[in-house]
């Protein structure tokens, strides 16, 4: 395996992304931000079902490796179900799966001429780690999330604020648990991941959180998606005190290494584009609608979306809902109703295009990571709906800490305690009228949020600008970690 635009002199770094859209795209970014800022030859590790978006996204200079499944998972029908995760339900299990391209990595990083310097790997890909240390490959952890869950994660493990909230009886869900080293954030029930907000976790989502845990504290390093203006006290924390020698690099937002928001000579414009050019011609402001790929979201609380959004379209307000899953069923007639005011797409759509789109004022978002890193950076104001994993925590930045985004009222709490009733239709409909009658004023909620995440999307374009904290901190990244070139010696393990 040679590495595309290795010219003699550059170390070679080799990518390992997770199988979610969420974590691949971020790493394509860096990959294409290695090469164009010429600090490494790049290699990217993908498999044969996910190869096809992958060099859609990857400039033609970074090599794409792909690593098949062995020929009994393919027999079996597995690889199919494990090329993309759909839904974090199963995560334990999609991970364990993955795992089957452990070989194949190993074979791949052995035969790599020049060496292997550094390989970048998902967290969740665990076992990656370990495979390039007995080969001699010095790696360090892509991290999905922010840095803020990440040290609130441990938090959480450290202390089971949890415990601590339910052994309070009935007023559980109104109380907080202040985090010891920052003061400032309060934790509530409703804050703390599943299945941390049970007084006893277990299961294998604990077992899986041990494993990444493990490969980050063996790793060389670990690679945020954030910048220093955004997050800068939570990274010094973690240098500082929390992770002597795996130091965290700000090298965000790693989607301004994308570019510009053309498609290209030649390429047809999606008809989601064209219809915000339509709006933007009109004068119109446009509310972006997405609520992830890897949570299955009810088709009953789809619907309230619907309706929600439906009665927002009604008062004014103009969107366009990237649906998933493809098929959902958002009730009969809906989106006829909607026709000219909203549109719905059922295909992936390229949201950091989507985002930077001018007419675009506000984005109804989940709050996955990648998601709200890219509204920050796009300039465009959140209204945070946390739906799992750790996306409450991201809502908890975005909205105490940033200020960048508004919150959308959690469902009603089920007999047992949970949230597991729906969002009602109103509430959507109110929150997305408010979010776009705010955005463009300079008073209230949203003309903060509007004002502040303007001027963060400055500073992020000044972190990844030449000379910027992000900048520099992928440069010494590289320095610091990546070995130098020996093409003719092979892997010796440690």
């Amino acid at each position: 395996m040679a590495a595309a635009g290795h010219d003699g002199q550059l170390p070679h770094v080799a990518i390992f992304p997770f199988m979610a859209r969420g974590h691949t795209v971020p790493m394509t970014h860096l990959a294409c931000l290695l090469r164009r800022r010429c600090l490494a030859a790049v290699t990217f590790f993908t498999t044969p079902g996910n190869a096809p978006f992958v060099r859609g996204q990857l400039d033609d200079d970074v090599a794409v490796v792909e690593l098949p499944f062995p020929d009994h998972v393919v027999a079996r029908g597995a690889a199919e179900g494990v090329e993309a995760l759909d839904s974090l339900f199963p995560l334990p299990a999609f991970v364990e799966a993955v795992s089957a391209l452990r070989p194949g990595l190993e074979a791949s990083l052995a035969a790599a001429r020049p060496r292997v310097g550094l390989l970048v790997a998902d967290a969740f890909l665990h076992w990656a780690h370990a495979s390039a240390a007995a080969l001699g490959v010095p790696t360090v952890a892509f991290l999905g999330g922010n840095m803020f869950a990440t040290i609130m994660r441990d938090v959480i493990l450290r202390d089971n604020p949890a415990a601590a909230l339910l052994s309070g009886g009935g007023g559980a869900e109104a109380a907080t648990f202040a985090v010891p080293e920052f003061p400032h954030v309060h934790l509530t029930l409703a804050d703390i991941p599943v299945p941390f907000n049970h007084p006893s976790p277990e299961g294998p989502i604990m077992e899986l959180n041990a494993k990444l845990g493990k490969a980050i504290a063996g790793s060389n390093g670990l690679i945020v998606n954030t910048f220093d203006a955004m997050e800068g006290r939570y990274v010094e924390h973690w240098n500082r005190d929390h992770r002597a020698g795996h130091r965290a690099w700000p090298i965000g937002p790693l989607c301004l290494a994308h570019g510009g928001i053309g498609t290209g000579t030649g390429a047809v414009e999606p008809s989601w584009m064209k219809w915000l050019d339509e709006k933007a011609a009109a004068g119109r402001a446009v509310l972006y609608v997405a609520l992830g790929t890897a949570m299955a979201i009810p088709d009953a609380q789809l619907r309230e979306v619907a309706g929600g959004l439906e009665a927002a379209a009604a008062a004014g307000v103009d969107f366009l809902w990237a649906v998933r899953p493809s098929d959902a069923d958002l009730g009969a007639g809906f989106e006829e109703r909607v026709e000219g005011r909203g549109m719905v797409v059922r295909e992936w759509v390229d949201q950091w295009r989507i985002l930077q789109h001018g007419c675009v004022r506000g984005f109804l978002s989940h709050c996955g990571w990648n998601s709200a890193v890219e509204g920050v950076a796009a300039g465009v104001p959140l209204a945070a709906w946390p739906m799992g994993a750790e996306q409450p925590l991201n809502a908890m930045l975005v909205v105490d800490e940033l200020r960048v985004g508004v919150r959308v009222p959690p469902a009603p709490a089920t007999a047992t305690g949970g949230h597991g009733g729906l969002v009602g239709s109103e509430v959507i409909a109110r929150v997305a009228r408010e979010l776009m009658m705010m955005v463009g004023e300079g008073k209230g909620g949203g003309g903060e949020a509007a004002r502040n995440v303007a001027a963060l999307a400055a500073k992020a374009r000044e972190a990844v600008a030449e000379g910027g904290s992000s900048w520099k901190a992928l440069e010494e990244m590289v320095a610091t970690l990546c070995r130098p070139v020996e093409a003719d010696t092979p892997f010796l393990p440690k």
